[in-house]
């Protein structure tokens, strides 16, 4: 027999989780665009060339392989490195500073666990052609607009900077990004375990908890209390180290404690030599990554998800066969008044349809039977509250104008 699981690390969405993921592309979309973000898509398949040599120890998780040409390529690991490729290719068309938005799914063949999958959703958001911290600040104070806007009492962004890092390995720059996981100890071993001998490792550990903000940082700090965002979202923290290999000047990541999340839901750097690398100049690049599927999970935790109707605003019941007719034209005028107006497909018993209403968490059910057809009415109930009320069918989207 055939089987009819996904594979390990995919996921199907059926209507009611799909409309939550829908819901959270939406509202960051809105948010970026506000900001004047402007979208930006990429591919799904990338020539593997582009990825190899740019992202670090983690290119073990590449999904490569070779294509019917026999060329090597690979599914889209992150955004920020197909990116690079497009400014690359159409620097001379863009206008820069060039701020773009992307929300595409990525692809990483890690051990699933939970809040990690092998195909997820990434929002990006990016600003390129400013290589001073004000991009940095910019970014990093929509990384916390993000969370505000989706309703959070409070979001916590950390940030450091790997300039302060210049001088030790990217052995232990990636193990010490590690550290709220495995503890000092495990610090230690992981970089011990990479060949740096364990004095070197203390020394290496001592050296990043004693750091101090430098002067981007600073400016970055003012910057976003200037905002107005209040000290509790924001706090210079050493030990963020960000494990990408094209990470430079500033990082930071966002928890959301009151979520029980102390872990990140965003990460983001600048990394102006990976462009570079891209690009044959020194254009500068600095930007964040929303981890999708931790965002919505602490937006549910939180109750901050509407209730969503996965059918529409309205439901327009079909009274009887001979009144089918009468149905489907309210359901034209209300559609064609930008009103999302399902249709029951079937004069079946209006229990049923009811019913077909309330396990969709459609809001408004519509009946129009003989008699307020003779008077040019409809019958609208509200799903919700059960109440019900007669709506003459001129006035009839009016009341959906600001649903």
């Amino acid at each position: 027999m055939n089987t009819i699981q996904p594979l390990k690390g995919f996921r199907d969405f059926l209507p009611a989780e799909a409309a939550k993921r829908k819901w959270l592309r939406d509202k960051l979309a809105g948010i970026f665009g506000s900001w004047g973000f402007a979208p930006l898509e990429t591919p799904t398949l990338e020539p593997l060339e582009i990825f190899v040599g740019a992202i670090g120890e983690d290119e073990k998780l590449f999904f490569k392989f070779k294509d019917q040409g026999e060329r090597d390529v690979a599914l889209r690991y992150d955004q920020t490195v197909p990116t690079c490729r497009v400014i690359a290719q159409y620097q001379n068309q863009l206008t820069f500073p060039f701020k773009r938005y992307q929300i595409q799914p990525a692809f990483r063949a890690e051990k699933p666990q939970k809040g990690r999958y092998r195909e997820f959703t990434q929002a990006d958001a990016d600003i390129f052609g400013i290589k001073t911290p004000d991009a940095d600040a910019e970014v990093i104070a929509l990384s916390l607009e993000v969370y505000k806007q989706l309703g959070f009492n409070n979001a916590l962004v950390r940030i450091n900077s790997r300039a302060l890092f210049k001088d030790m390995p990217y052995e232990a720059i990636v193990a010490i990004d590690k550290i709220k996981k495995i503890g000092d100890e495990g610090v230690l071993a992981e970089m011990e375990k990479k060949g740096i001998p364990q004095e070197k490792a203390r020394e290496y550990l001592s050296y990043v908890k004693n750091l101090q903000p430098n002067e981007e940082i600073s400016f970055i700090l003012n910057y976003l209390k200037n905002y107005g965002f209040s000290d509790d979202w924001y706090s210079f923290d050493p030990t963020i180290a960000r494990s990408f290999s094209y990470s430079m000047g500033p990082i930071w990541e966002v928890e959301i404690p009151d979520a029980g999340y102390n872990m990140s839901v965003l990460g983001g750097e600048r990394y102006d030599g990976l462009l570079q690398k891209f690009a044959g100049r020194d254009i500068g690049g600095t930007g964040f990554a929303v981890g999708f599927d931790r965002t919505l999970e602490a937006a549910e935790i939180m109750g901050l998800i509407p209730t969503l109707s996965v059918a529409g605003q309205v439901l327009v019941t079909i009274f009887s066969k001979d009144m089918r007719a009468n149905a489907l034209e309210i359901a034209k005028t209300l559609r064609a008044e930008g009103v999302a107006a399902d249709v029951y497909p079937a004069a079946d018993k209006l229990e049923k349809q009811l019913k077909y209403a309330d396990k969709n968490t459609i809001p408004y059910v519509i009946i129009q039977g003989p008699d307020e057809a003779a008077k040019n009415t409809v019958t609208l109930k509200n799903m919700k509250t059960k109440e019900q009320k007669e709506v003459s069918l001129p006035e009839l989207p009016k009341l959906f104008a600001n649903d």
